[in-house]
């Protein structure tokens, strides 16, 4: 647990120091916001999410990337490949919740006649699914541009698509949608069940491919080489 911990904490603080990629990370779900706060309020609050969802999962896929170097030593000092992994991700999760909060707040108080709850609920499922799905990309594509393109794609994606439709349940962030819809239109209890549902069983399949990518990474000693034998 204190090796979890510690890496957690070594995350917070490689972000902390980017002081203004966190700035850049709190503008981009604002920016989302604001530009469809005079339509439909759902709409805004659908926007905040995804801003939101691409947020911590760029902060995870430059996280991921930093720590790359820094694996390395850490494995030779007695940590696991679960604490390395599953210790990022916990601090992924925290800088999640840190930046939900203040947007929970505006929209308490800038959104009215909404189920709070779920409104909460939505952005836990946001930052649940998000940590994992950028670990994934930083660990899959070790070049930050082609991860962030590929970021920017999903969201594009996730933003165009029709809720209603088959393939928008293959998006990862589906189950905020659906969750909103609930908790904005007032709409019946199916959606917020499918939401959670969805939320649960993609958080938990990005956490294996994590879990088994990273082990899988950190496994190969690229600095050894076979000599042929004589």
């Amino acid at each position: 647990m204190n090796q979890l911990l510690t890496v957690a904490e070594m995350t917070l603080r490689e972000l902390l120091r980017r002081r203004g990629v966190l700035l850049l990370l709190l503008l981009m779900p604002l920016a989302f916001y604001l530009i469809r706060r005079d339509a439909y309020v759902g709409q805004s609050v659908r926007a905040l999410l995804l801003g939101i969802s691409w947020a911590v999962s760029t902060a995870a896929l430059f996280a991921t990337g930093a720590a790359r170097d820094l694996e390395p030593r850490l494995r030779l000092a007695g940590y696991r490949a679960h604490h390395l992994w599953l210790g990022r991700m916990l601090g992924l999760w925290v800088v999640g919740l840190a930046i939900a909060v203040p947007f929970f707040a505006l929209i308490a108080v800038d959104g009215p006649d909404l189920r709070y709850g779920g409104v909460a609920g939505a952005m836990l499922c946001a930052v649940a699914v998000a940590a994992p799905f950028g670990m994934l990309i930083g660990a899959v594509l070790p070049r930050e541009l082609e991860g962030t393109l590929l970021l920017l794609t999903v969201v594009a994606v996730q933003m165009l698509i029709d809720p209603a439709g088959s393939g928008a349940r293959l998006t990862p962030f589906w189950s905020s949608r659906e969750i909103v819809t609930w908790a904005v239109d007032h709409t019946d209890d199916g959606y917020l069940t499918r939401g959670v549902l969805h939320a649960v069983a993609v958080t938990t399949l990005l956490i294996l491919a994590v879990a088994g990518a990273s082990t899988a990474r950190l496994r190969r000693r690229r600095h050894l080489r076979r000599l042929p034998v004589t």
